[in-house]
C-alpha cells in the first residue's frame, strides 16, 4: 500500500495523532466482570507496571508522548508509577475509580467516582487533570447524561465514545473526528473518539484494543493518513495488558477469551512500528490547539 507524505496536514504543528493508554490490570476487563469480582482484584498480581516501564522507554527513544487514563485503583497502588508518568512529560487523565460501566452507575455515583479520581490523580501527578475516558467506552446514548457531569466537574475534552456497532458501546451515528458533544442538559464537551475507517458506509473502529491487535497495520497507517489529509485528529488507544502475552488466563467465555488474547504477541512490535514512523503526542499538548478548529456539533442526548 502506497501510503502520501507524512506531512499532509493544514496544522502548524503537523499531523495531530495522539497515543492513550489506558491504565488498568488484565483482570480488571469487562470480559472478565463475570468471574473477577473487584473484591478480589488484591489477590493477583499487579503485572503493568513492567509493562508501562517499557512503554515509557519506546517513547522516550522515539520522542513521542501519550495520555495515560489512569484508573484510580491503580493510581491508589501505584503512585509512584503514575508520578514517574507525569516526569517524564505526559498526560495524566481519568479512567474513573474502579472500572464500572457508566449504565451500573446513578449521576450522584458517578459525579462521585470522577471527582474522587481527578483529586487523587492531581495530587499524584502534580498536574491538572483535563480529561477522562469511561470503561469500556461506556459513554452511549443511554448514558449521554455523563457528559453533562463531566461539564459540570470541569473536565476540558472526553474521549469515551466509540462511532461504532458493538454489543457492549458505540454510537454509531456520531461524528468520527473530534466534535462538541452535546448532552441531554445541553453541556458542551470536546469530544476525541477512537480512530475509525469509514467502510461500505459504516465505520470500522481500527484505532486500538483487539482491532489494532487484528488489523494489519498497513490499514491502521491508511486511517492515520486519511485523518491527516482530513486535517483531523486521530486518535489511537492501547491497554499496558495488551503488551503481556505471557499474562495468567482468566476465567472467560470462549468468545471473551477471543477478544481478550487475539493478537497480544504481535501488539508491541505494532506499537513500535507505529511509534517509529509517526510522532505522537498527548492530548494536553495539542487540545489548545485542536478546540478552535472544532465547529461540529453532536447532540446525544434530549
Amino acid at each position: 500500500m502506497t501510503l502520501p507524505p507524512d506531512n499532509a496536514s493544514r496544522s502548524p504543528g503537523g499531523p495531530v495523532r495522539l497515543l492513550s493508554f489506558d491504565l488498568e490490570e488484565y483482570f480488571q476487563v469487562e470480559a472478565a466482570a463475570g468471574a473477577v469480582a473487584p473484591g478480589q482484584w488484591d489477590s493477583f498480581a499487579q503485572r503493568m507496571p513492567a509493562v508501562v516501564e517499557r512503554i515509557l522507554e519506546r517513547l522516550a527513544s522515539r520522542g513521542s508522548t501519550a495520555t495515560f487514563f489512569v484508573l484510580g485503583w491503580v493510581a491508589l497502588r501505584q503512585g509512584d508509577l503514575i508520578r514517574r508518568i507525569a516526569h517524564a512529560g505526559h498526560e495524566i487523565a481519568s479512567h474513573g475509580m474502579a472500572h464500572t460501566m457508566i449504565h451500573r452507575m446513578t449521576p450522584r455515583q458517578f459525579r462521585d467516582d470522577v471527582s474522587e479520581s481527578r483529586q487523587r490523580l492531581e495530587d499524584l501527578s502534580g498536574q491538572a487533570v483535563l480529561g477522562y475516558r469511561a470503561p469500556t467506552f461506556s459513554i452511549t446514548r443511554a448514558t449521554a447524561w455523563a457528559l453533562d457531569v463531566l461539564v459540570e466537574a470541569g473536565f476540558a475534552y472526553d474521549s469515551s465514545v466509540f462511532p461504532i456497532r458493538h454489543d457492549r458501546y458505540g454510537v454509531p451515528d456520531a461524528p468520527r473526528f473530534a466534535h462538541w458533544a452535546i448532552g441531554p442538559a445541553g453541556g458542551g464537551l470536546l469530544e476525541i473518539p477512537p480512530l475509525t475507517l469509514r467502510i461500505l458506509g459504516g465505520n470500522m473502529p481500527v484505532g486500538g484494543g483487539g482491532y489494532l491487535r487484528l488489523l494489519p497495520l498497513a490499514v491502521v497507517k491508511a486511517a492515520l493518513h486519511s485523518a491527516a489529509r482530513a486535517d483531523r485528529p486521530a486518535m489511537i488507544y492501547l491497554h499496558p495488558w495488551e503488551l503481556d502475552p505471557r499474562q495468567p488466563p482468566l476465567p472467560m467465555s470462549r468468545l471473551n477469551r477471543f477478544r481478550h488474547r487475539l493478537g497480544l504477541s504481535r501488539m508491541e512490535g505494532k506499537l513500535q512500528a507505529l511509534l517509529e514512523r509517526y510522532r505522537f503526542t498527548s492530548v494536553a499538548a495539542r487540545v489548545e490547539e485542536i478546540r478552535p478548529n472544532i465547529a461540529e456539533r453532536f447532540v446525544y442526548g434530549g
